[in-house]
């Protein structure tokens, strides 16, 4: 499948099955990880076979069931935490698309289970990325008008278009997409609204936006 197609039909699932992660899925995930972790300086852990998390009210309220297996989106705290939990977290997420699995995006919802993943002195827990055989493969949400969220016009660039065409696939909180994208003519400027996890939602964006512009088009550089 292409990036397009990812971006596309990945949508959030709640329901999953309880089935384990295919092995090779499993390894393939992992390494990607590390490989994240290594690239944005976090420490995202994939966690398996643990119910805690989402077997409270809290995930009984959000509609999450059979939630074996998530991403814990783990780093150090600092001005851009969120912004690169939200970009390397969607990469996980579409490799996951690509690997058959499906996934959502988890502030709230959950529970916290400390002997679950490790959050060493000066970390924080920033969000979860549940991830499995869902049950249904989810539904597409609705979008804003590319104008909504950027300065895009006739006479923009075609690449500037369609990284702002991929930004609207992206999944941000309560499917708020606020956010907005400019191009001058010379800078590329992206920026989070005000709301919850914002930030977050940049960070997610940022990278569909990349994926969308096409490869070498883009380069997001974090604080």
């Amino acid at each position: 499948m292409t990036d397009w197609d990812l971006m596309r039909t990945r949508h959030s699932v709640r329901q999953y099955l309880d089935l384990p992660l295919p092995p090779e899925a499993l390894e393939e995930l992992t390494a990607l990880v590390g490989e994240c972790n290594r690239a944005g300086g976090l420490h995202i852990q994939l966690v398996q076979n643990e119910e805690k998390a989402f077997s409270g009210l809290i995930a009984r309220y959000g509609r999450f069931s059979g939630v074996r297996n998530y991403f814990a989106l783990v780093g150090k705290k600092g001005p851009s935490l969120e912004e690169k939990c939200g970009y390397y977290g969607e990469k996980l997420v579409l490799r996951a698309q690509a690997l058959g699995l499906n996934t959502c995006w988890v502030a709230g919802s959950y529970s916290r289970v400390p002997d679950a993943y490790e959050i060493a002195d000066g970390e924080k827990l920033v969000a979860v990325i549940a991830v499995g055989i869902g049950a249904a493969s989810g539904r597409p949400h609705r979008s804003k008008a590319p104008a909504a969220v950027s300065n895009v016009s006739d006479d923009s660039p075609e690449w500037f278009r369609r990284g702002v065409e991929a930004a609207l696939l992206a999944p941000t909180a309560m499917n708020q997409q606020n956010f907005r994208f400019t191009f001058d003519g010379e800078k590329l400027r992206a920026e989070a609204g005000l709301g919850f996890y914002t930030k977050l939602d940049l960070g997610i964006v940022k990278y569909h936006f990349e994926l969308g512009a096409g490869k070498g088009r883009v380069r997001w550089l974090f604080r």
